[in-house]
C-alpha cells in the first residue's frame, strides 16, 4: 500500500506519484503489498529533518527513512514484502534544483522519487562504484517510466 501526504504548500501531482512508486517496486520485483508512505514537506520541516537525521545543515530535496530494510529479490526468490519506510520529499528544493539539472519540477521530483526508493532498497551512492550502479539503475527507472507515461 501507497500513502501519500502533502504538508509542504505546494501543489503536486500525488496520484502520478502514486503511479510512479508502484511502477518502480513493480520493475524491482517488490511485493505489491509492501507498504510505502511518501510525505511532501515545506522547506523548513526539511531543514529540520536533515539536521536532526543526517546532521547536515539545510534543506535536502529528499530523505528516506528504511523500515524493515527490504531488498531486490535475487532471480527466483519470492517478492519481499513488509515496510519499506518512509520517502520524504521537499518539492520547494526541488523546484529550486530542476532548473539546474535541466528537467521540469515534476520531472525532477519523479527522479528524486526514484533516488529515494533506492535508499529504501539499500542502494547508496557512498563509494564510487555503489554510486554509479545506483545513478545507472536510477536513470533506467526514470527512463523507463517516461517511455511508459509517453505510450499509454
Amino acid at each position: 500500500m501507497i500513502d501519500i501526504n502533502n504538508e509542504s504548500g505546494v501543489g503536486a501531482d500525488e496520484q502520478a506519484l502514486v503511479r510512479l512508486s508502484a511502477y518502480v517496486l513493480a520493475q524491482l520485483r517488490i511485493h505489491p503489498q509492501a507498504d510505502l508512505s511518501i510525505l511532501l514537506v515545506d522547506t523548513d520541516t526539511m531543514t529540520q529533518y536533515h539536521e536532526k537525521f543526517m546532521n547536515l545543515p539545510g534543506p535536502a530535496d529528499v530523505l528516506s527513512f528504511p523500515m524493515d530494510e527490504l531488498r531486490v529479490p535475487d532471480d527466483g526468490q519470492a517478492p519481499p514484502q513488509g515496510l519499506l519506510g518512509d520517502v520524504v520529499l521537499c518539492p520547494e528544493e526541488i523546484s529550486r534544483r530542476s532548473a539546474k539539472e535541466g528537467r521540469t519540477p515534476a520531472d525532477e521530483m519523479a527522479y528524486l522519487l526514484i533516488h529515494g526508493l533506492l535508499h529504501l532498497l539499500g542502494y547508496d551512492h557512498a563509494e564510487p562504484a555503489d554510486e554509479k550502479a545506483m545513478f545507472t539503475l536510477q536513470d533506467r527507472l526514470f527512463r523507463d517510466w517516461k517511455r511508459a507515461k509517453a505510450a499509454a
